[in-house]
């Protein structure tokens, strides 16, 4: 077993290893680049443990297709609903701010669903009240929050959690 500093030189190993890729990746051959290059990958490398959140989320390869699938879909179906709105302009149109108690704990998953939100055509997440989102949909019917429930579930499986019932009371 691995003793705590085994640990910790493995993971700055790592880190420095993906910092001097991206910095090779971003200025190529050029050794004269590493004047600079070498100080700002050691200091990224050193930053990056004391900037880490808390609690670091991996994600499950259980919840990367079905959320790779449903992103795909959805930015094809989201398309096609932008291009029939700007063919046919007098589509009618129900624009509203939505609040969105969100079950996923502060972090690196809650981000990533308000980051999803906004990726969406039609919704933009306008900001964070605790543990809600206010959302400005160009369509602010019920269909909204069903399919935000949706990428919320799909969220939470690719971060591995259990989100509780909607309305259910927490720990």
């Amino acid at each position: 077993m691995k003793s705590k500093t085994d640990r910790g030189s493995s993971r700055l190993f790592a880190r420095l290893t993906m910092f001097a890729a991206l910095w090779w990746l971003l200025n190529g051959a050029d050794a004269r680049s590493w004047i600079v290059g070498g100080p700002v990958v050691l200091a990224a490398a050193a930053m990056s443990f004391f900037l880490r959140p808390e609690r670091t989320w991996r994600w499950r390869l259980a919840g990367v297709l079905p959320m790779a699938w449903s992103f795909l879909r959805e930015s094809v179906r989201g398309a096609f609903d932008v291009a029939r709105r700007a063919m046919r302009p007098n589509l009618p149109l129900n624009p509203g701010v939505l609040r969105i108690s969100t079950r996923l704990p502060a972090g690196s998953a809650r981000l990533l669903f308000a980051g999803l939100i906004s990726l969406r055509p039609g919704t933009l997440v306008l900001g964070f009240e605790e543990a809600a989102l206010q959302i400005h949909a160009l369509d602010a019917g019920t269909a909204v929050e069903a399919e935000l429930r949706a990428l919320e579930q799909r969220v939470a499986k690719l971060f591995g959690i259990a989100l509780r019932a909607v309305g259910e009371a927490g720990p």
